[in-house]
């Protein structure tokens, strides 16, 4: 009779202390829990889920939480464009305000043949690795053509041709990867305030006679283009940049700027239109591209 004891004993224990601890978690999920706005959950149902890191947050969720927080607008998000933005606005129950979706530029626009003083590079095929080889070309400041920003890309927007990356603006969603992909700073995201915007295509601060030595289109630093367009553009050491915030698509300046430069680099880039399409079919367009100011590689510890 005593070897049945032991054993029911330890089973009436046993559901005894499952009881207990059962009691005690619950209790402990009502006490501690934190509570979840559900408007968190709704945004990241609205957003595409890339997690690009674009808004400036590490993925789509921290950037929702910010939103239902009231930190940051809700029209950050470049992959999901106005649509998102306005879903996002929707949930939130406020009114989105007027934003422009931004686009990458590359600040270089010299092909392999234009770059002067260029030497052999039999290191790993990466811009990273060859920033830090001196001597590859004698523009300390102008795009490797390895291909780190085409990689970066998850849209297919972006290619290097001709030793040179390239925008697709059909693709571009401002997702920044390639921004953060070139050693050089060469890269920057521009508010597209309409289909086509004025952008400077050079990033070498050099003099102009160091400029001429090293490639055959760079920026000469002759301010011609500040002279029309004062209030447009500025100087900023040897090369001028646009004030995006003084940007009138219909401004006549914009033109006048862009005759003005000897060298022709300040350019119109975006996406052509229809009628632009039309009227230059079966010709072969110019390349004459350009984009927004910001960066130089005045950050980077290594020039190659």
């Amino acid at each position: 009779m005593l070897m049945w004891v032991a054993p029911i004993l330890a089973a009436g224990v046993l559901g005894l202390l499952a009881i207990i601890m059962g009691y005690v978690l619950g209790w402990a999920n009502r006490a501690f829990r934190v509570e979840r706005d559900p408007r968190v959950e709704q945004i990241l149902t609205a957003l595409p889920g890339a997690n690009c890191g674009g808004c400036g947050y590490v993925g789509c969720a921290e950037y929702a939480a910010a939103v239902v927080k009231g930190e940051v607008e809700p029209n950050l998000c470049a992959p999901g464009g106005p649509r998102v933005a306005q879903a996002l606005a929707d949930i939130m129950g406020t009114e989105l305000k007027e934003s422009f979706p931004y686009r990458a530029v590359v600040h270089c626009s010299a092909t392999r043949e234009q770059r002067l003083q260029r030497a052999e590079y039999r290191g790993v095929e990466t811009c990273v690795s060859a920033n830090l080889v001196a001597g590859i070309q004698g523009c300390t400041y102008g795009c490797l053509g390895l291909g780190d920003c085409e990689r970066a890309c998850s849209y297919g927007a972006i290619r290097v041709i001709d030793g040179l990356s390239r925008v697709d603006y059909a693709k571009c969603v401002g997702c920044k990867a390639c921004v953060q992909a070139c050693p050089r700073n060469l890269i920057t995201v521009v508010p597209f305030r309409s289909e086509h915007m004025l952008v400077v295509t050079c990033s070498n601060q050099d003099s102009a006679a160091d400029v001429r030595a090293v490639c055959e289109v760079g920026c000469l630093g002759c301010k011609a283009c500040m002279r029309v367009a004062p209030d447009l553009i500025k100087m900023e050491g040897a090369l001028p940049t646009i004030n995006y915030d003084n940007y009138d698509p219909t401004d006549e300046t914009l033109a006048k700027a862009l005759e003005k430069c000897p060298r022709h680099r300040l350019l119109f880039v975006g996406r052509p239109t229809e009628e632009e399409l039309a009227a230059v079919a079966g010709e072969e367009l110019p390349d004459r591209i350009q984009a927004d100011f910001k960066t130089t590689v005045d950050d980077t510890k290594w020039r190659g």
